[in-house]
Order: structure tokens, then sequence, then C-alpha cells
């Protein structure tokens, strides 16, 4: 009976069903022990709280994973993203006061402390230093302060955010020769015509290129080989070209018949410039005298402006016929008033002495005709504005190169010109603040002229190295190009409706 009595005691010691008294104590009493620990002695005051968790302790979450964590009891920790010094002072004062119990007495405090406590805590009032202004408009910066917060303040976009910049081909659209072509700078030698053909003189030769159909046709030689082409210049409609020569002649040829209509000799010199307006041609020489000429009748000679003392080898009407403008190798610009008939006055209505080299660069803006264009010579190579209204200078820029031509360009409101020495090449500008938008290079030698294609899209370029190059670089959006010629159609229909 003995023996199985000690083997009953056996099993039941093997089962585990009687408490252990000497074992150690459970993982769970001792977590819980190690926190109600921590929270008497965090919570009594004067006592040390030095209590050290458990290094083997598994947090239960896992930390970044949840972003909402609320201090689960007054006077927790918080968020502090920067923590420098002053913010360290703020925040430990701040939990100070929220484990201080409240006062009665205290009172709320009031805008003007609580913008003093920032002032002086931060060093900035924090109601103006938001990172989003919420009502009405963003708040402007005050002057001279420092944006250390990243604060966005308004502002306004620039015109050049808002405008799409186009694409311009810094290659030429068209490359023709023009061999013994005359190097010489006082000299106008290309014009195009608003039916769409270039004319060009080389030497004593002048070629028409219609530029539509591509044809090449030969309107006039000089019987000596010795003289040569000066100038050349198409009338308003185009069917009719002025060609002045170095024996001192002015002829008007009809080209739709290939005939010389007629030869006008009333200089002594040759004749580098010409200039239509309406009837009348305007002729520039070496003499540095202009002269008028009614095309209409026999007597054709009208008045002879003296107010140049070298060559004239600029000279332009004004879109609006009542200004001429000229430019003489005497660095003078001078602005002659429209001649009435039978007056006799030769008197000009402003003359500007600013330029310091030869002025042949010359042009009359589109959309404003009291606005010209001037351009100096190798000592000058300055662009300058000029208002003839005021005779004022409106505007001036280096360009750091011999200027030859000017042209404004319609289509985007650009002003063009050419150079010579030391860059040789072709400058967009945007008018009327003179930026640089593109450079058109490709000529080996220095650019002599410019003129503008009809519809404005095109430039043709001159140049010492015998070749004509056809730069398109104005053309219109062709969005913006059907709307308009539908606004045109839609108000010639109204004209015509009104007219029957």
């Amino acid at each position: 009976m003995a023996q199985f009595g000690f083997e009953n005691d056996i099993h039941s010691i093997l089962k585990l069903d009687m408490p252990i008294t000497n074992a150690p104590m459970a993982r769970w009493q001792r977590k819980a022990s190690s926190s109600n620990t921590s929270a008497l002695t965090g919570l009594s005051p004067g006592k040390s709280t030095n209590v050290s968790l458990n290094a083997s302790k598994t947090p239960s979450k896992t930390p970044g994973k949840n972003k909402k964590q609320t201090p689960s009891k007054v006077g927790g920790d918080r968020f502090i993203p920067i923590r420098n010094s002053k913010q360290m002072d703020v925040a430990s004062f701040l939990l100070t006061k929220e484990n201080e119990p409240m006062d009665a007495n205290n009172t709320p405090m009031t805008s003007e402390n609580q913008k003093a406590w920032s002032m002086s805590l931060n060093g900035y009032n924090i109601e103006d230093a938001k990172i989003l202004h919420l009502r009405g408009k963003p708040l402007n910066a005050p002057e001279g302060y420092q944006n250390n917060l990243k604060v966005l303040y308004s502002q306004v976009k620039t015109p050049a955010s808002l405008k799409k910049t186009r694409y311009i081909s810094s290659t030429p659209d068209r490359i023709l020769d023009a061999p013994e072509l005359r190097n010489d700078f006082y000299l106008n030698l290309l014009d195009w015509s608003s039916q769409n053909v270039l004319a060009v003189a080389l030497h004593n030769n002048v070629y028409l290129w219609n530029a539509t159909r591509g044809d090449i046709t030969l309107l006039m030689k000089m019987e000596r080989d010795e003289d040569y082409i000066c100038s050349l210049s198409w009338t308003k409609e185009g069917s009719y070209l002025a060609v002045g020569t170095s024996d001192c002649k002015v002829q008007c040829w009809d080209v739709e018949t290939q005939k010389c209509l007629r030869t006008m000799a009333s200089h002594s010199t040759r004749v580098s410039s010409l200039s239509w307006n309406d009837h009348v041609l305007s002729s520039g020489s070496r003499s540095g005298h202009i002269h008028h000429s009614d095309v209409r009748v026999a007597d054709h000679h009208i008045v002879t402006l003296t107010g140049h003392s070298q060559e004239v080898c600029g000279l332009k009407w004004s879109p609006d016929g009542r200004y001429l403008a000229s430019g003489g190798n005497d660095n003078l610009v001078c602005v002659w008033p429209r001649v009435q008939e039978g007056s006799a006055s030769n008197d000009s209505q402003f003359v500007w002495s600013e330029h310091q080299g030869a002025v042949k660069a010359l042009a009359w803006c589109p959309w404003q005709p009291n606005i010209l264009a001037s351009g100096g010579g190798t000592s000058d190579r300055h662009i300058r504005i000029w208002n003839v209204n005021s005779g004022s200078c409106i505007s001036s820029l280096d360009t750091y190169s011999q200027i030859s031509s000017l042209v404004f360009a319609p289509n985007y409101k650009e002003l063009v010109s050419a150079h010579g020495y030391a860059h040789n090449n072709i400058v967009i500008w945007k008018y009327p603040s003179l930026t640089r938008v593109a450079d058109l290079n490709g000529h080996e030698d220095r650019v002599l002229s410019l003129v503008l294609s009809p519809d404005c899209s095109t430039v043709a370029s001159i140049a010492a190295d015998e070749t004509i190059r056809l730069w398109k670089s104005f053309e219109v959006d062709p969005i913006k190009k059907k709307a308009k010629e539908r606004m045109a159609k839609s108000t010639s229909s109204v004209i015509h409706q009104s007219i029957r």
C-alpha cells in the first residue's frame, strides 16, 4: 500500500496542479508591478523619478505608425518640430504652467499680453508669422523682413511667365546667291515690294526674284561697265521701281512691261538713297542734298533739302506720310515735314546729333507713326528711339557692333537690326524694352541691308559675303491668323451690307 501512495504523490507533482511557492515571479506580475511603481513615483512630489524600465520591454506600437498621438494625461510631452533653445524654453514653461493648479482669480490673457509674450519669447508676433493666410489676400512682407519661416506672401506674375515663347530658327529658310554685290556701307541695294517681288542690285544690274513663283528676271543693265546701281525703292502698290545710279540719275521702271518710264537728272553726285511718298519720290545723294520729285509732271523737281553736309545714306518716309527721316555720313538724323503744294520751305523739324557715327539705319514704327529708330555706324554702334512729336530720345542701346539697317516687325512688335563689324549678324529685339530675343548668325561678312516681306513673316538680309538669306522668324500663330482673317471678313461683310 505504501508503494501505491508514493506513486500517487509523484503523479500529483508532475500535473503541477498545486501552486509553486518558491518559483520566480511571473512576467505579467513583474510588468504590472513596474508600471504601478512608475505611476506612483511620477505623481508623488519630492520623490526621485529614476525608475528604469526593463531593457527587454517590447513597445506595443511601432514608432511613427500612429500619427494621431494624443497625450494620455495632463502635462504630457508634445511634438516640437524644431528644437532650438528658445522653443525648448517656451515648451518647458508651458509644461510647467499646465502642471500647476488653476487659479480662480487668474484673469484670461489679453491680446496685448499675448503679443508681448510672443515678442519676448519668440522674437516675432506669432499672428504675423502664419504659414497660410486664410482670409483675404496674402499679407505683404514688411520692409526688411527676414523670411525664415518661408511665409507665403502675395506676388504678381511677370508678363514673361504668362506668355509662351515662340521657336525662332537659327538657320535661314532660304539662301540666294548675289554675285558681284558691291560691298559699300552707304548704298541701299535691296527692297521687297508689296506684290512679293524682291529687287536686288548686283553691280550695274537689277534683278527681280518673285518670292511666290521663284522666277528670276533681269530688269535692267547700265550701259557703261564703270557705272553701278546705288539704291532701289518700290512704290507702295509694288508696280513701279525707282533706281538710283552712280551717274547722278534716278530711273523709274514699270516692272510689268519692263520699260523705263522716265529718267530724272537733278543731282550732281551719286544717288545712294530713295524713298516714296505717294507720287513724290525723295532722293539723297553724296553731296548731302535731298531732292523731292513729282513723277507726274515734266518739271519733276519740287524742292531741295540741305540739312546734311555729307552723303545721305538713309532716307525713310513715315507710314502716314507726314515726316521724312534722313541720316547722313555727318552723324546727323534729320526729320523733315511733308512739303505742301506750292511751298518752298526746306526747314527741318528736328536735327539730332547724338550719334557718333554715320547713320544709315532708319525705321519708322508701323503701329506708332511718331516713333523713329536710328542706328549708328562703327564709331557709334547705338540704337536710338526718337519721338518726333516731342523731339526727345526715348531710349538708347549700345549694340557693340556697327548698325547697317533697322526694320520693325509688327507681328510680334519687335525691332530687327543688321550688323557689320564686329559681329556680322542679325539681332531681334523686343520693343520697347529693347531686350534681346534672338541672334541670327550665318553671314560670313558684314550685313549691308534688311527688308521685310509683305506679310511681315520673313526678313531678307544681304551681306558682303554675296548671299541673300531669308529668315522666317515672324510667322503668326495659325490659330491667331485664322481668327484675324475671320474678323476681317466679318468687318468687310458689314461694310458691304451698309453700302447696299
